[in-house]
C-alpha cells in the first residue's frame, strides 16, 4: 500500500511563472492535497506580496520554495520527470492522463526515488527545450471550446489525483517484467544531461550530422535514452565509449594533419 510518505519524493516545479499570484495559488493547491515540495525556475516576480496573499494556509510551502536559474538544477536528482503540457506535434512523448500519471509517479516515489512534475509559463506553457527534459507528458482532457486551464488549476488537478490515488489505495508498484539482478535505479536527470552533452560533443567531433539538423538528431536521441532509462552504471559505460571515440578521433585527426 502506498502512503503519503511518497509525497516526500514528489516535487512540483513551476517554470518561468509570470504572475506571482499563481505561485501562491499553486502552493495552496499543493498544501490542500498534502504535497509540500515546490521549486521555482526563473519566476518573473518572487518573492512578492501577491504570492503571499494567495498562498493562504500554505505560507510554509511558499517560504520553503527554492528558486533556480536553470531547470536542470531543479530536477538534477530526479529519475522521473513529467511535464504538464498540451498535446504537441514533433515531440514524441508518452502521454498520461492525470490519474494514470499519478499512479506512475507514486510507483516511483514509493521506492524513494525523486520525481518532478513540471508546469510551464502561463502564456506559452513549457517550451520545446524544457519538454526535452521530460520522460512523459501529463495532458488534462479539457473541452475544445475552453482548452486552457489556469496554472494553479492545473496544479490542483494533478495534486488531487495524487492524493486520490493514495486514499484509494493505489496498489504497490506494478512489475511489468522481472528486473535484472544487477539493475540499479535509473540515472538522475543530472547524469543524463551530462551524458547528452558528452554525446553531442562526440557527434560534432566526428562530423556525424553532415548537413542534417543537430537539434533534431539530439532531440530524437534524447527521447530514445530517456525512454530506455539507463541506470548510473550503464550511463558510465556509455560515456566511457564516447570518451574512447573522442580520443580515437583526435588521434586520427592528428595523424592526418601530420601527412
Amino acid at each position: 500500500m502506498i502512503s503519503f510518505d511518497a509525497f516526500e519524493h514528489t516535487r512540483c516545479v513551476l517554470v518561468r511563472t509570470s504572475h506571482p499570484g499563481n505561485i501562491g495559488a499553486a502552493a495552496r493547491a499543493l498544501g490542500t492535497m498534502g504535497l509540500r515540495r515546490l521549486e521555482l525556475v526563473r519566476p518573473h516576480h518572487f518573492p512578492h506580496p501577491e504570492a503571499d496573499a494567495l498562498a493562504a494556509h500554505a505560507a510554509g510551502i511558499l517560504g520553503a520554495a527554492r528558486v533556480h536559474q536553470d531547470l536542470g538544477a531543479a530536477i538534477a536528482d530526479c529519475t522521473l520527470v513529467f511535464g504538464a503540457t498540451a498535446r504537441r506535434r514533433g515531440i514524441a512523448l508518452p502521454e498520461f492522463g492525470p490519474r494514470a500519471a499519478a499512479r506512475r509517479i507514486l510507483e516511483v516515489a514509493v521506492e524513494g526515488r525523486e520525481v518532478a512534475i513540471l508546469f510551464g509559463n502561463e502564456r506559452n506553457g513549457l517550451d520545446n527545450d524544457e519538454v526535452q527534459h521530460c520522460h512523459a507528458a501529463i495532458t488534462i482532457p479539457s473541452d475544445a471550446a475552453c482548452p486552457s486551464l489556469n496554472l494553479a488549476q492545473a496544479v490542483q488537478v494533478v495534486a488531487w489525483e495524487l492524493r486520490s490515488a493514495v486514499l484509494g489505495g493505489a496498489a504497490a508498484p506494478q512489475v511489468v517484467a522481472a528486473p535484472r539482478r544487477d539493475a540499479g535505479p535509473p540515472a538522475s536527470a543530472e547524469e543524463m544531461e551530462g551524458f547528452f552533452g558528452h554525446l553531442a560533443e562526440t557527434l560534432d567531433l566526428i562530423e556525424f550530422h553532415k548537413g542534417r539538423s543537430p537539434r533534431t538528431i539530439m532531440a530524437r536521441l534524447r527521447r530514445l535514452f530517456l525512454r530506455a532509462q539507463p541506470d548510473t552504471r550503464e550511463v558510465q559505460v556509455l560515456r566511457g565509449i564516447l570518451a574512447d571515440v573522442i580520443r580515437t578521433a583526435r588521434i586520427t585527426r592528428g595523424s592526418d594533419a601530420g601527412k
